[in-house]
Parts: C-alpha cells; sequence; structure tokens
C-alpha cells in the first residue's frame, strides 16, 4: 500500500486527513515512487496539497503512516509536497501541535494561523530577490555630490559602492527598507539583470555590530542583568518588575546585544501595533539592522518577507504582536514580552490562544531564558514569582533624575464639573500648560457621548441589532454601536415625541471640546480608535506631542501602552470609577493596571509630575491602596481576594461560548451541552446557561457556560471528553459555538 499522508488542513473541523502520498507517473513507475517514498518518508512540517471536495488545499503534514482508517476506494492522492524541508522550526512545530491540543482548537487552522497568507495559498518558501547596484547617478553622487539631505542614502550607497552589489535582504539587513527605496526613487542604484534565489533552507545570519549604549547602567538595571545574562543559554522565566520608567527597555537592549552576538535570534513581544514603530526605531538605532516586524497592519508581502527572514535565520531580532510568538525562529536564544500583563496578548477569536503564555512554553522547549516585563505584573505572574516558577527582579526607582509622581484623589461630590472636568483638575491643567509642561487627560470612552437622551419622555438611542446603546460621534454626525459597528445618522429630534434630543456623558471627543474652549492657547491632539484608525495618523499624533507642539494630550487606553513623553508634568484621569463596580473578576485588577501605567506616563524626565484621579467614592480601598501602598500592595490584596474565592490563578478556567439568531434553538443546545457534561461527570464545576454581559450583538443572542476546576490537568481531561460529545449533538444550522481556555473575560 502506498505511504499515507496525515495532513492538517485549514477547516474548522477538529481532525487530520489521511491522504495516499502523491505520484504522477505509471502504474510500474508509481509503484517505485511509493517504494522511494516509503523508504525516505517527507518531513513532518513540509506543506501538501491535496484535494478536498471541490477545491485544493495546502496543509501541514503532521506525520506518516502504512495504514489508514480511511476504506481504500476513498482514500484519495495528494496533488504534491511543496517542501523539501520544514517550514516550521522544530521547536515551533511541536509548540502548535501542543496549542491546538490545549486550546481544543481545530489543528489545521492552527497552523493557518502562524503562516503568512502566501505561504497558506502554496507560494513557494524560497524566493528569488533582487541584487542592486550601483547606477552612473549613484556613482557621480558619491564623487560629487550635487543634493542636500539624504545622509542614510549617502551611506547606503557608499557600503554599496564598497561591494559592487548586493541582495536586497543583506541591505534591509543593515538599512531600513524606506532608506532602500528612497534610494532607488532618487535613481542611485537600481536592480541587476538576475536575481537571486534564496534558499527555504536556515542562512548564515548577517553582520552584528550592536553600538554603544548612550545610557549608564543604574544599580538596580545592572542588578538585574546579571542573572537575565548569566541564563542565557537555558530556560529561565525572569518577572522584570519595574517602575514605569525605570528603564526595562535598556535591560531588554544589553540581554540582546548578547544573546544575538553569536547568531541567535531574538522574539519581542510587544501588546499593540501602535509601539512597534517607536521600538523598533530604537532596536535600529541601536543595533544598525536585521529587525523583522510582524504585525496585522502589514500588508501581504512584507508580512511574508519579515516571515522568511525569520524562518531563515537573518532576522537577528523579530519584534511583532502576539501572532508574532507563532513564528518559525530556528536560532531562538530569547524572548521578551513587554508589558506582559496587557490583554492584547489573548486572542479573542478564531484561535483563542495566549501569546504571553505560549511565549513562556516556547522558551522552555527552545531552552532559552524569557523576560516578562511590565510595571504591572498580572496577577498570574506574581503568583508565579511568589511560587519560584519565575524569577522576579525588580527596578524600584525611575532611571536618571526622574522622580515618580505625587498622586491625589478628586472627590467629584465636592467639586463642580464642566463636562467631566473638575475645578481642581481645571486648574491644575492650566498650571502645568502655563509652566511650560504638557498634560494628558485621559478618559477610556471614546466619541462624543456614550448616551443620547430625550429628557421630555425618556427615549434612549438604542442600537437595533443589540442590547445596547448607540454613541454620539459628533464630528461624524452619527451614532454608533461600539459592539457591531452599526452606524446612522443622529436625529435631529426625539423620534418619539419630537422633542430635542441631548447627549448625556462624555467621550473624549466631548472632552476635546470642552479643552479647546477652556485653553484656546494650548494645542490640543486626541489619540483614541477614532483618531487613531487611518494609516499614519496615530504616527502623526505621536510626533505632534514628541516636538512639544500638543500641549494637552487626550486619549483612552492607547495612553497606557509604554509611550515614553518626556515633557508631560501632569495626568488628569477621569471617570476613574468605571472598574470599580464591574462583574467580571478582573476588573479591579485591570483598573488598578491602567491608573498606574497612565499615570506613570508623567514626570519622567526632569520635570516633576502630577497626577490627579477624578472619583465619586474617594474613600473606595482600592484607589487608597494603591495611592498609599502602590501597586504592590493592591496586588497583595488582590490575590488574597481570588484565593478566597477560588478565581484564577488559584482555579483553572473554561468558557464555552455560543450564539444564534434563535434564542430558542440558542438555550437548546446549551442545556444539552450541560447536560453532557453532566454526563462527562469529573472534579470539574459547570456553571450555567447564562447570558452574556450584552446578550445580544448584531442580531445573535449570546451565552455561556462556564467550567472551572481546581487543576489544569483535571480541566483538560474533562473538556477532551466534553467537546467530543457536544459534536456529537445534532447542531442547527447557523448556530456558532467555541471554546475558550483560560478566557480573560467571562462575560
Amino acid at each position: 500500500m502506498a505511504l499515507i499522508l496525515q495532513v492538517a488542513l485549514d477547516t474548522p473541523l477538529r481532525r487530520v486527513f489521511d491522504y495516499r502520498a502523491p505520484d504522477d507517473a505509471g502504474d510500474d513507475a508509481g509503484e517505485a515512487a511509493a517504494t522511494a517514498m516509503r523508504a525516505q518518508p517527507p518531513e513532518p512540517g513540509v506543506r501538501v496539497r491535496v484535494p478536498f471536495g471541490r477545491r485544493t488545499l495546502t496543509g501541514i503534514l503532521l506525520g506518516t503512516s502504512d495504514a489508514s482508517s480511511v476504506p481504500p476506494t476513498k482514500l484519495k492522492t495528494a496533488a504534491g509536497i511543496l517542501d523539501r524541508r520544514p517550514v516550521f522550526d522544530p521547536v515551533t512545530f511541536a509548540l502548535l501541535r501542543w496549542a491546538a491540543d490545549y486550546y481544543h482548537h481545530p489543528i489545521g487552522e492552527v497552523f493557518a494561523a502562524a503562516m503568512p497568507a502566501s505561504l497558506r495559498a502554496g507560494q513557494p518558501l524560497a524566493r528569488i530577490e533582487p541584487i542592486w547596484e550601483l547606477t552612473a547617478a549613484g556613482r557621480n553622487e558619491l564623487a560629487a555630490p550635487t543634493q542636500r539631505g539624504a545622509p542614510r542614502q549617502r551611506v547606503l550607497i557608499g557600503w554599496l559602492a564598497a561591494r559592487g552589489r548586493a541582495p536586497a535582504s543583506a541591505i534591509i539587513g543593515r538599512f531600513r527598507a524606506d532608506v532602500l527605496r528612497a534610494t532607488i526613487a532618487r535613481g542611485w542604484v537600481c536592480a541587476a539583470p538576475a536575481g537571486l534565489t534564496v534558499p527555504d533552507g536556515p542562512d548564515a545570519p548577517g553582520a552584528w555590530e550592536p553600538r554603544p549604549s548612550p545610557h549608564a547602567l543604574t544599580a538596580s538595571q545592572a542588578a538585574v542583568l546579571e542573572p537575565i545574562i548569566g541564563s542565557l543559554g537555558r530556560f529561565s522565566a525572569h518577572l522584570l518588575y519595574g517602575v514605569t520608567g525605570s528603564g526595562k527597555t535598556e535591560v531588554y537592549l544589553r540581554t540582546i546585544e548578547v544573546a544575538a552576538a553569536d547568531g541567535g535570534q531574538v522574539l519581542v513581544l510587544v501588546p499593540e501595533i501602535a509601539l512597534t514603530p517607536q521600538l523598533v526605531e530604537r532596536f535600529e538605532a541601536r543595533f544598525g539592522g536585521g529587525v523583522a516586524v510582524l504585525h496585522s497592519a502589514l500588508s501581504g508581502s512584507d508580512r511574508r518577507d519579515a516571515w522568511r527572514a525569520a524562518h531563515a535565520g537573518r532576522a537577528r531580532i523579530v519584534i511583532g504582536t502576539r501572532s508574532a510568538v507563532l513564528t518559525s525562529m530556528p536560532r531562538l536564544a530569547l524572548i521578551v514580552v513587554d508589558e506582559e500583563h496587557d490583554p492584547s496578548y489573548k486572542q479573542q477569536e478564531g484561535f483563542r490562544y495566549s501569546a504571553r503564555d505560549l511565549a513562556v512554553l516556547r522558551a522552555q522547549r527552545a531552552a532559552v531564558p524569557i523576560i516578562l516585563g511590565s510595571a504591572t505584573p498580572s496577577l498570574e505572574s506574581l503568583e508565579n514569582a511568589s511560587q519560584g516558577r519565575y524569577t522576579k527582579l525588580v527596578l524600584p526607582q525611575r532611571a536618571g533624575a526622574a522622580q515618580a509622581p505625587r498622586v491625589a484623589l478628586v472627590d467629584l461630590r465636592r467639586h463642580a464639573c464642566d463636562q467631566g472636568l473638575s475645578q481642581p483638575a481645571m486648574q491644575a491643567i492650566g498650571r502645568h500648560t502655563a509652566a511650560g509642561g504638557q498634560v494628558i487627560v485621559f478618559l477610556n470612552r471614546r466619541g462624543y457621548a456614550p448616551t443620547l437622551f430625550c429628557n421630555s419622555c425618556g427615549w434612549v438611542a438604542p442600537c437595533a441589532r443589540c442590547d445596547a446603546r448607540m454613541t454620539v460621534h459628533r464630528a461624524a454626525g452619527q451614532l454608533r454601536c461600539h459592539h457591531c459597528g452599526a452606524q446612522q445618522p443622529v436625529p435631529a429630534l426625539c423620534p418619539t415625541c419630537s422633542k430635542p434630543l441631548n447627549p448625556v456623558g462624555q467621550g473624549t471627543e466631548r472632552v476635546e471640546e470642552t479643552l479647546l474652549r477652556l485653553f484656546p492657547n494650548a494645542p490640543l491632539a486626541r489619540l483614541d480608535r477614532d483618531t487613531a484608525g487611518a494609516r499614519g495618523r496615530m504616527a502623526s499624533v505621536l510626533a505632534r506631542v514628541h516636538s512639544g507642539e500638543a500641549r494637552i494630550l487626550v486619549g483612552t487606553q492607547m495612553l497606557t501602552k509604554g509611550h515614553h513623553f518626556p515633557d508631560v508634568s501632569l495626568v488628569v484621569i477621569l471617570n476613574a470609577d468605571q472598574g470599580l463596580f464591574a462583574s467580571d473578576y478582573r476588573a479591579t485588577e485591570r483598573l488598578a493596571q491602567t491608573i498606574v501605567q497612565v499615570a506613570g506616563r508623567a514626570g519622567r524626565e526632569s520635570r516633576s509630575g502630577e497626577v490627579l484621579i477624578q472619583t465619586e467614592f474617594p474613600e473606595h480601598p482600592l484607589l487608597n491602596r494603591l495611592i498609599h501602598e502602590g501597586y504592590d500592595g493592591f496586588a497583595v490584596s488582590a490575590l488574597a481576594e481570588r484565593l478566597q474565592a477560588h478565581w484564577p490563578p488559584y482555579s483553572r478556567l473554561a468558557l464555552l461560548r455560543a450564539e444564534d439568531r434563535d434564542r430558542s434553538r440558542l438555550d437548546a443546545f446549551l442545556c444539552a451541552a450541560a447536560e453532557r457534561a453532566r454526563a462527562v461527570g469529573g472534579p470539574v464545576e459547570v456553571r450555567g446557561p447564562a447570558p452574556a454581559l450584552v446578550a445580544r450583538r448584531a442580531d445573535h443572542f449570546r451565552a455561556h457556560l462556564l467550567v472551572e476546576a481546581s487543576h489544569r490537568a483535571d480541566l483538560q481531561r474533562f473538556l477532551k471528553r466534553w467537546l467530543a460529545a457536544i459534536e456529537s449533538l445534532k447542531i442547527p444550522a447557523g448556530l456558532r459555538w467555541s471554546i475558550d481556555v483560560d478566557p480573560l473575560e467571562v462575560d
């Protein structure tokens, strides 16, 4: 019998598919080819083209066998094997298989999530890249410069002149891609007649010439750096707990300099795309090149090229958001997870994995150290440190002359407000801007107002598709639902009683309007999803802040993500009470992290910092603990509460989510799933069915079952049996369900 290929395909089915190994000759030759393939079967991890129904799909070979459970008459033959070598290094390949099992997600979709679209479509892993050489104009420019500016382009053509010609990857390994593009546009370089075929196997890494650091290490930085560098070459998890402005990035850079010196690769994870450009700029300034960037906003070709550079070992440093943890890197020597507490590391749709948790496992399997950095570590990481699983390294003070900001509560019950801004806040803004400082006003609510209300009849603008209110966006003249994306024009009058309507409450757009009225001489910038949505808009806003042009910055959660604004001397936090009484068990942790992170933007250089937190509950224990005991005090108290309530990290959770347009079908499915759970049994507790916090979204009713266990192994054994039982149910067309292991939100 022909060799059987076990293939993972990008389908929602939790199974592997069997195919005969391909042969494209006659009977005798085909038999000889099959015999040869059995003697030297293809390696697991190569891509395979196979027929699937009426389509032809590209899958990943997981293994081979001499037998199949599929009857020979129904067994199809693979169309071809696309690669000579696996498209994943061994550690990443094993990690992806483990992740599919742990998160109980179809394995084909897991592998698909780890590849750029071009490789999923079957394009060659090897590539032909252009060879660049100087033009006559480029040689003339070197001999006698004719244009002002372009210093980087001149350095590039000088470097190229010394070599005669070079492939694009070698140039981009040393210079930024935009520098090469600008040099081409000036006509100083051109493509040689023939390109270079770059193989799909590991390449020799490029030259490593890091520049000396412009910063001297503090005593605390030197103390934490020693054990991290001492752990290179073996697995060790380091929780780098450094206050905002303490110089965690410098610790990363110093460690990377050593880790990559002998050809090693470093994976650096960041929580948001917005942080990537500033981090890449700092890394390239320090290391000169060899930096690949991976995130969802890249074009398909840029993402493909960065992935190839990482897989081939040419990229010394890979900086990316959560999906970068799935990237093949054969020479991995170090992993860094910046802002490890950030919820953005958890994928909330499709393959619901935690990039932070997979990064720790990847480091363990690759026998390399991992640094988990944060000023507000997650409670799970703090518990891991207390149990000895992580090494806790502390940077307790800000670097240089910077001092921690003064923090005070503003009691909104005692002070009048103008559109959400209290009198003490307005006075402080005026004082700091007059003294030349910059001000951040933080409100985690975009739009103009969260509600459009009729004072006469009580009508509130609802979303027709969700159990939610529409948000007023005055600049766009629209009502928008922040849950399903529905939008409509703002009505002039109440549709019920024809009386005037009033926007109630404040969003960043309304706060911006108020600040422009109160401080007309202080240029203002706003940073939220609405202003940063267009390509390049966020960089433009940040450039105005860094240049000093904008004196007041209004924004949402985007402001908490590690930005360094040296002239910010005041931070005002509006509506800090949002998370004090939320139903989710993580709400207080997120509120504490947000307050500490956004407060940390103040006073990071020579200017002293001040933070004002507006609240109607100034006596609340969480706020007082944060002010008087810091994040440490909050964490001790929060962990004690979690232990008493038996919430993570002292238990393990999984959430079965389901949605359907028909509420009765949804209820019937979840009740049947709950019955199957009771039949499976085991040391777990199943709660529900319960409606989601937003029970109807985009015309779909939503509800869930929550599974809790004391131990991870008990939960995994239960889920394996339970999900098999659920898949045996007759599930109506249109009903969607998914399992979320270690959910961040129990909604």
